[in-house]
C-alpha cells in the first residue's frame, strides 16, 4: 500500500519567521505556526523591515508581492484601500506586505525604488515583476494572478 503525500506549500510566520510547511489544500484552514502560534494567512499585509525582509521572501513560497509606500505621499495612501482590498481577496494565492521607504531606506535604496508607490512581485524571493503608481484592487489581482503563474 501506499501513502500519498499531500503538496505543501511552505510559509513564513509573520511574526517569528520560522518556515512552516502548511498541506496546500489546508491553506483555508487559518494555519498558525508550528512554533509560535501566530496566524500564518492574514486578511491585511504584513509589515516588512530591512531586518525581516529577506527572512520572509526566502521562506515564503506563495508569491509575495510588495507595497513600498511613504506616509507623506498621497498616491500611496490612495493605493493603501485597494492594496488591503487585494490582500483579503487573495489570502490563499499570495502574500501581501508592506515596507514604509521612510523606515527603511537602506532597503528601498538596495531594490532601487526610485517612486512610490511600487509594487514589486517575488516568487520563490526573487523579483518577477515592479510596477509604480496607483492600481485599483481587480488591476492588482490580475497583474498578480498573470505574472506569477
Amino acid at each position: 500500500m501506499t501513502v500519498e503525500t499531500a503538496e505543501s506549500i511552505r510559509l513564513a510566520c509573520p511574526e517569528c519567521l520560522t518556515a512552516n510547511r502548511v498541506p496546500a489544500e489546508r491553506l483555508s484552514e487559518d494555519p498558525k505556526c508550528g512554533k509560535c502560534g501566530a496566524r500564518l494567512l492574514e486578511a491585511h499585509p504584513v509589515t516588512l523591515h530591512e531586518s525581516t525582509f529577506d527572512a520572509f521572501l526566502e521562506r515564503t513560497e506563495l508569491p509575495v508581492v510588495v507595497d513600498f509606500w511613504a506616509a507623506w505621499c498621497g498616491p500611496c495612501r490612495a493605493m493603501a484601500p485597494n492594496f488591503e482590498k487585494a490582500a483579503a481577496a487573495m489570502v490563499t494565492a499570495a502574500r501581501f506586505a508592506k515596507v514604509d521607504t521612510e523606515q527603511d531606506q537602506g532597503l528601498a535604496a538596495r531594490l532601487g525604488i526610485r517612486s512610490i508607490p511600487t509594487l514589486i512581485l517575488f516568487r520563490g524571493g526573487r523579483e518577477i515583476d515592479r510596477v509604480s503608481g496607483v492600481m485599483d484592487s481587480a488591476a492588482l489581482a490580475n497583474w498578480i494572478r498573470e505574472r506569477s503563474s
